[in-house]
């Protein structure tokens, strides 16, 4: 015999979690199920241990999506200052380390087991580690709802949330479940990618910058279409239209770029465009140089390693056909602002990431025209729902997908049936 329930949730995420606990809340039997054997290693791994979950500034303008304004719905109707009262519900100190983000001052675990409590208050069932081996819609109409087939038994339930995240760190569970899902019930998708992720280069491009290995300094970022264009930042189509500007950290690494700046900018760039960074953001580098000739009698090297790490300075330098040990005095305006155009407009083609083990989220996934984004149902076929990453909303760094996850979460958990 199948175990009835009236919600059925796949993946014990942040969104899973949180939806399973909000439909339990409203008094619905719920069981929430996942493949693996350690519970939401995602949220265990963020923020270096300390979960980055949420931002205070989140909002629509945070996350890119080819439905910018899907998100807005459920951002509006569950906030960042509302997850901040379930933190305090539970005695869970955290702090503001940057441009809003915020961070357990203990541990990761703390959200876990906030939420692993929050289930447990709504009497949700659990079915870890399990495995789906189908999923059926029941069209009868004594039953209705969903099959499910696992390696521990038949389940039958109204309402399916599936919370299995997208593609990124495989290593930890991450599947294409709800991907195949969405093909079997003819659901459209925006084609996934990594995001969030860092970028690299090709090997003989890269060749002068290798040695810069593990160089990180603030810069400004940006990357646009591929006519080289400067954009705003925006939401919008992946075939290019979408640019992005970004001043954050950067960190050179032996195969490309990453750090904050990097990750940031990955989500809007698009295979053969250029980023075009400003190593000195705050500092006019060709204008600085020209005017300092008659007053700076130093080299070069020398001046430019006053703004500049000293080995990222010398290689510049070089890249602009100049040598370290000349005389600042005895160079010329154009050369000047040769040089400075180097430091402040550097300008250089990825031809690739690192790819979903490293990325920190999925871009893409279902596509959010097929839901309702009141409730987070498929609009063709009721009783089904996608929550979390696997759908084509995806935040900034910073916070922003824990964020969606919440809301996302809350959002089904509302409605489920």
């Amino acid at each position: 015999m199948a175990k009835k329930y009236d919600v059925a949730v796949i993946g014990a995420g942040a969104a899973g979690m949180m939806c399973a606990a909000v439909a339990a809340g409203r008094g619905k039997s719920v069981v929430l199920i996942d493949h693996a054997d350690k519970l939401a290693e995602k949220i265990r791994i963020s923020g270096g241990g300390r979960c980055n979950f949420t931002n205070l500034d989140a909002g629509p303008q945070n996350f890119l999506s080819e439905n910018p304004h899907f998100c807005k719905s459920a951002l509006s109707r569950y906030t960042p200052q509302d997850f901040l009262a379930l933190l305090k519900r539970h005695r869970i100190a955290f702090h503001e380390k940057h441009k809003g983000q915020l961070f357990c001052d203990d541990s990761a675990e703390q959200i876990i087991a906030m939420l692993k409590d929050e289930c447990a208050s709504g009497g949700v069932h659990w079915r870890m580690p399990c495995k789906i081996e189908s999923v059926a819609r029941q069209l009868e109409a004594d039953e209705g709802g969903f099959l499910l087939l696992t390696d521990s038994g038949e389940i039958t339930c109204t309402s399916l949330v599936i919370a299995t995240g997208g593609l990124s760190i495989p290593k930890i569970g991450a599947t294409d479940f709800a991907f195949r899902l969405a093909q079997q019930f003819a659901l459209k998708i925006v084609a996934p990618r990594p995001a969030l992720v860092p970028l690299t280069f090709d090997a003989h491009e890269w060749a002068p910058f290798a040695e810069l290995a593990g160089i990180a300094l603030p810069v400004e970022i940006e990357t646009g279409n591929k006519d080289g264009k400067d954009h705003k930042k925006e939401g919008g189509k992946k075939g290019g239209a979408r640019a992005g500007r970004f001043r954050e950290d950067l960190l050179f690494t032996h195969r490309g770029l990453s750090g904050p700046a990097v990750l940031q900018i990955s989500s809007y760039w698009q295979e053969g465009a250029a980023l075009r960074i400003n190593l000195l953001p705050d500092i006019d580098a060709g204008a600085e140089l020209i005017a300092g000739k008659g007053a700076i009698k130093k080299n070069l090297g020398n001046v430019v390693a006053q703004w500049l790490p000293a080995r990222l300075a010398d290689r510049l330098i070089a890249l602009a056909g100049l040598q370290g040990d000349a005389r600042l005095a005895d160079l010329s305006d154009k050369q000047c602002r040769q040089l400075g155009l180097a430091i402040n407009g550097w300008v250089i083609t990825p031809n690739g990431s690192e790819g979903y083990r490293k990325a920190e989220v999925t871009l893409g996934g279902i596509d959010t025209r097929e839901l309702s984004q009141q409730s987070m149902m498929v609009s063709k076929v009721p009783g089904l729902y996608f929550i979390g990453e696997c759908i084509d909303v995806t935040g900034w760094l910073g916070g922003y997908n824990f964020q969606w996850a919440w809301a996302s979460g809350v959002a089904a958990g509302q409605h489920v049936e």
